[in-house]
């Protein structure tokens, strides 16, 4: 409805503030509740850190924390350490996005394929992959190859677990009645099957997004010169606190942005499965 009005020469006046104000709410409720909670979260961090914890070598402020990312972006290190992590992060994510819907697909289609992968899948996912960090860089050296290598193998697996779990989770019903009207094997897979199981396989790299994320920190931490984990561990070592939460709240940042633009991205492909309560 809209909120313009008419004077007495019948011209529409432009909508009202208040309405303006109503309609912009309507529109961004889920937004600003968020941001409501982030702002309220780093007043009460503010609050803490200068009233009960100042002086201590444990906690940073928030404006602390942000001065210390304005100091690193001067000096170079901060756009240093957000290439060599990006670079980690985007390699292993974009090889364990397109192996990770591969494999998934092709267990969910095929009981062979299952049977023989399911196997090593569920061990991998058992296994806690970060201790194999130390023997990829053994392998791979210090370099780029062993961090992507890392953040590959944690990203893949909730990939292909969900990407597998979509397409066996294809309502029978469905299958039947594309089965009665003589789609081909094809046609069902990629005109039911796919659909169907798209928003499981974008819950997925949702996953695989934390995980890959984990992945760069892990294997800046056991070897590395530059990155967020190496900015993490060097910032402890000198009893920094500000600079361990720059590294940490720039992981954190990426991985919010990255689970907004997902979200998106799964109302676009399949806004059947999403809607706001």
């Amino acid at each position: 409805m809209s909120s313009a009005t008419a004077d007495a020469t019948g011209i529409r006046s432009r909508p009202t503030p208040a309405r303006g104000f109503k309609r912009f709410h309507h529109d961004h409720v889920t937004a600003i509740r968020g941001v409501t909670t982030i702002v309220v979260l780093l007043l009460a961090w503010e609050f803490v850190a200068r009233v009960f914890m100042k002086g201590s070598i444990a906690v940073a402020a928030p404006t602390e924390i942000i001065s210390e990312y304005g100091k690193l972006a001067r000096s170079g290190d901060l756009w240093r350490d957000i290439s060599a992590s990006g670079q980690e992060f985007i390699y292993g994510f974009l090889a364990a996005v397109v192996v990770g819907i591969a494999i998934g697909l092709a267990m969910g289609s095929s009981k062979v394929v299952r049977d023989y992968l399911d196997p090593v899948i569920n061990a991998f996912y058992a296994t806690p992959v970060i201790a194999l960090g130390p023997l990829f860089i053994l392998w791979l050296g210090i370099g780029l190859s062993s961090k992507v290598a890392v953040v590959f193998i944690l990203a893949v697996l909730p990939i292909i677990i969900n990407t597998d779990t979509g397409i066996r989770n294809v309502d029978p019903h469905i299958l039947e009645t594309a089965n009665a009207f003589s789609a081909t094997r094809r046609q069902i897979f990629l005109k039911v099957m796919l659909p169907a199981a798209l928003p499981f396989v974008i819950s997925g790299i949702r996953l695989g997004v934390g995980r890959g994320l984990i992945g760069v920190v892990a294997g800046e931490l056991f070897a590395s010169q530059a990155g967020m984990g190496y900015l993490v561990l060097s910032s402890s070592q000198v009893f920094n606190p500000a600079g361990v939460f720059v590294g940490i709240t720039a992981l954190a940042i990426t991985g919010i942005v990255s689970m907004i633009l997902l979200k998106r991205l799964e109302r676009k492909l399949a806004p059947w499965r999403t809607g706001d309560a």
